[in-house]
């Protein structure tokens, strides 16, 4: 075991150093190269494996900055109405959550496309409700002589207008060769009399959280500007960043740097600065990088054609809770469960079903739901791939040909019910799990949004503190099934239950609908 002490500084070193062997007799001492920080460690004398901080970044800095330039932008004029970060554009890493939303728009100077925020200070009553043009700002990088610039897409989303100025004040309009919201990249061309100073990828893979990282950028229009800090944390989520690991750092950026370079103490780029975590609007420590093992594949796509594409399943997914995993009859919470499969798709042409879980894709493990979508979406068009699911309480291996992902996807959107909930009177308790459920009528599906062909029970009643109650259930989801098993009639669902509880089941899965889509839900019964 090896541990790094920072010497006391009310304490001469000899006496820090005997201080720590008193802690751990029978250990050898060895001066770090930083200089001051003693490495101990048990056993046989080992070399540290991270590197020590250097003296200073500069001769680093002076090498890459040329390379990070400034992005101004002109949006499009639009009339902001609406707010809440609901209204951010789909796509978005930040969209649904209100520390992301700010953090939006003070990084980039800019609020949502189609939000309305308030009325700034100074600002007439009617003013914020006027079509005008809105401006904003980030950061980029050349990573080709010829004028490529890489940036974040929300840098340049609905820019009418983009100019790009480098650390030596020549500015140049630049054109979008093609941008990827899903993993929120785009790729920028300017046409310059010379070639440009430019800088290359590195391999992300290797980064270990505690890896010394500079990050470069324009914060707050201030120039060209360094910050430094450590690898804080890999494969971090982001909201609506289902496709990418970020990197979490501690180099501190701000509003400016977004589209940004991270490097490597080798001057390589190993993220692209991406958000930031922020209760208050400033960096608190806690930002984001797009790893450079993605964004270099993306550049790539995006410069030979302008567009990116990835393999598509066609399935809706969800996690594997404890709860759930009992419920499935599965040793541990692992896997992406299929929620709904969309009709047409590879998933439905390779027959994989709601309620089926993917342990494996193509060989590789699917341990949490995300790595399911970024699988699937490393996959090459039209390449077979065998999968690996867990099907009514056993093993399953199907092959699945990977499609294109759908330009714009189709999302159903029923009405939500208005007035007062028609409370049925032939309604029935599910065992002691505390929902009472109906049958469906004309009156219920129409306040639904349901078509005359949509079969199941609604549930009316969610007794306070009960299972269902902590299961995430609500009054007025349908339930389609319950434990593969579908159910018609409010009498059905309770039959269904009682067997579940007679046969010794503990957890039960629920597959409900709600506001136009299925998923499912572990519920326990009370008398487990």
């Amino acid at each position: 075991m090896v541990s790094v002490l920072a010497p006391n500084p009310r304490l001469p070193e000899s006496d820090e150093a005997s201080v720590s062997l008193r802690r751990r007799p029978g250990v050898r001492t060895v001066l770090a190269a930083a200089g001051l920080s003693i490495v101990l460690t048990a056993g046989l004398l080992a070399p540290a494996a991270a590197r020590p901080a250097p003296e200073s970044f500069a001769d680093l800095v002076e090498e890459v900055a040329p390379a990070v330039v400034n992005i101004s932008v002109v949006h499009r004029a639009v009339a902001r109405e609406g707010t809440g970060p609901e209204a951010a554009p789909e796509g978005s890493p930040f969209r649904g959550d209100p520390n992301f939303r700010e953090f939006f728009e003070r990084f980039f100077g800019r609020e949502f496309p189609g939000t309305r925020p308030g009325k700034r200070p100074g600002e007439r009553p009617d003013e914020g409700l006027q079509p005008r043009p809105g401006r904003g700002a980030g950061s980029g990088f050349v990573i080709d002589p010829e004028g490529y610039v890489v940036t974040n897409n929300h840098v340049i989303d609905g820019a009418e207008e983009i100019t790009v100025t480098l650390r030596d004040g020549r500015a140049y309009e630049a054109s979008l060769i093609g941008a990827d919201a899903r993993t929120d990249l785009a790729l920028l061309k300017v046409e310059a009399e010379e070639p440009l100073p430019s800088v290359a990828f590195g391999e992300s893979e290797g980064l270990r959280p505690g890896d010394w990282v500079v990050a470069v950028g324009n914060p707050f229009g201030l120039g060209g500007s360094v910050t430094a800090g450590i690898v804080s944390a890999r494969g971090r989520d982001l909201p609506g960043g289902t496709l990418i690991d970020f990197i979490q750092i501690d180099a501190p950026i701000n509003r400016g740097n977004s589209g940004g370079p991270t490097f490597n103490t080798e001057g390589e780029v190993i993220g692209v600065n991406t958000a930031i975590y922020s209760p208050n609007g400033g960096s608190v420590g806690i930002g984001f990088a797009i790893p450079s093992d993605l964004a270099s594949r993306i550049v790539d796509d995006l410069r030979d054609d302008g567009k990116v594409e990835r393999g598509w399943l066609g399935v809706r997914i969800q996690g594997v809770t404890p709860d759930m995993a009992e419920g499935l009859g599965l040793q541990e919470a692992k896997g992406a469960l299929v929620s709904s499969v969309e009709p047409g798709s590879p998933a439905a042409a390779a027959g994989i079903e709601a309620g089926d879980v993917v342990l494996e894709w193509d060989g590789s493990a699917v341990a949490r739901v995300k790595d399911l979508s970024r699988l699937v979406a490393r996959t090459a068009i039209d390449k077979p791939a065998t999968i690996l699911i867990w099907r009514d309480r056993e093993e399953r291996t199907l092959s699945v040909v990977t499609g294109a992902f759908p330009a714009e996807e189709q999302v159903s959107a029923v009405t939500p019910p208005q007035g007062e909930e028609q409370r049925p009177a032939d309604r029935m308790a599910l065992g002691e799990t505390g929902v009472t459920v109906a049958d469906l009528d004309d009156g219920i599906r129409g306040d639904l949004g349901l078509a005359e062909s949509d079969n199941g029970v609604v549930i009316v009643e969610i007794e306070p503190g009960s299972a269902a109650a902590r299961s995430g259930l609500r009054p007025g989801d349908v339930i389609r099934s319950i434990t593969s098993q579908p159910v018609g009639t409010a009498e059905e669902a309770a039959a269904r239950v009682a067997e579940l509880e007679d046969s010794g089941e503990t957890v039960v899965t629920v597959k409900a609908a709600r506001g136009g889509s299925e998923s499912f839900f572990a519920l326990r019964l009370k008398s487990a």
